[in-house]
C-alpha cells in the first residue's frame, strides 16, 4: 500500500508533535491539518503547538459536552473532567430554573447546562473582561454575562432566586502553579489558576455568599480536588449549606454540592 503525500504530511506532523511531548499527537495533528489552509499555515500552527501554546487556542475552539466552545487567547481552557460538573448541575436544573455559572471563563459550563436543560434562565459572570467577551459568544443571546468579582457582578434581581450555582473556580495551591504544564502555566491567566495557599481561597469566598443568592433548596456546586474536597465542604457547612461530595473516577473529577435548606 503506497503512502500518499497527504499521509506523509500527517506522519511528519505527528512525529513533530510527539517529539514535543504531545500525548495525543495523532488527534492533534489531524485537527491542525484540518485547520490549516496552506502548508505554510500548517507549519505555523505546528510551531505554536510545539512551543507550548494550548491546542484549543490555536484552533480557536474546544469540544466540550458535544459543543464547540470558542476559546480566545488568554482565557482559561475548559477541561474535559469538568463534564462531571455539568452532569451534576443538569441533574439539578429544570426548565425555568435560574442557573448561574460563576467564574465562568469561556461560559462552557453554562452553555452545556443550557443545551442539556432547555428553558433555564442562565446568567454567567467572570472578573476577566477577555473571558466575559468570550462567554458572550458561547452562551448565546438568551443568557446574560456580567463582569465583576464573584457576586459583585450579579444584579440584585438574582438574589435569593438562584436554583443552581455552578462554579469552576481556581483550586491549584499557589506553590504548585510552577509545576503545572507550560500550556496552562504560561498561557492561561494567573487568577484562573491560583486558588491561594491551600487552593481553597476562592471556594471559601464563594461559600460565604452563596446562601444569600440561592433559593431555598437551591444548590452550590464547586469543582475541586479529592484532597481539597473536605476543605471545600467545610467552607459550605460553615455558611449554612448541607454539603456532599461526589467523585467520578473515570473523569478524575470531584465536585462538592452544598444545598441551602428549604424554608
Amino acid at each position: 500500500m503506497s503512502i500518499t503525500p497527504a499521509d506523509e504530511v500527517l506522519l511528519r506532523t505527528v512525529a513533530t508533535l510527539r517529539g514535543a511531548g504531545c500525548v495525543f499527537a495523532e488527534e492533534e495533528a489531524q485537527l491542525l491539518l484540518e485547520a490549516a489552509a496552506t502548508p505554510a499555515e500548517l507549519d505555523a500552527l505546528v510551531h505554536r503547538r510545539v512551543v507550548g501554546e494550548p491546542l484549543e487556542v490555536i484552533l480557536g475552539w474546544a469540544e466540550f459536552c458535544g459543543l464547540r466552545i470558542r476559546v480566545d487567547a488568554g482565557v482559561f481552557v475548559p477541561r474535559q473532567r469538568t463534564r462531571f460538573l455539568v452532569d451534576l448541575a443538569a441533574e439539578l436544573a429544570r426548565p425555568g430554573a435560574v442557573v448561574v455559572d460563576l467564574c465562568c471563563g469561556t461560559g462552557a459550563i453554562g452553555a452545556a447546562v443550557a443545551a442539556r436543560v432547555p428553558g433555564i434562565e442562565l446568567a454567567c459572570a467572570d472578573i476577566d473582561p477577555a473571558a466575559v467577551r468570550c462567554a458572550r459568544l458561547n452562551v448565546g443571546p438568551d443568557a446574560r454575562v456580567y463582569e465583576g468579582d464573584l457576586y459583585q457582578a450579579l444584579p440584585d434581581a438574582l438574589r435569593g432566586r438562584v436554583d443552581v450555582l455552578v462554579v469552576n473556580a481556581p483550586y491549584v495551591p499557589t506553590d504548585e502553579i510552577a509545576m503545572m504544564p507550560p500550556e496552562a502555566r504560561d498561557h492561561e491567566p494567573q487568577h484562573a489558576l491560583d486558588g491561594g495557599a491551600d487552593g481553597v481561597g476562592v471556594h471559601r469566598r464563594v461559600a460565604a455568599g452563596a446562601a444569600q443568592w440561592l433559593t431555598p433548596g437551591g444548590s452550590l456546586l464547586i469543582e475541586t480536588s479529592e484532597e481539597q474536597a473536605p476543605l471545600t465542604a467545610r467552607a459550605m457547612a460553615d455558611h449554612g449549606l448541607l454539603p456532599r461530595v461526589s467523585t467520578n473516577d473515570e473523569m478524575y473529577c470531584t465536585v462538592v454540592v452544598g444545598t441551602r435548606a428549604g424554608d
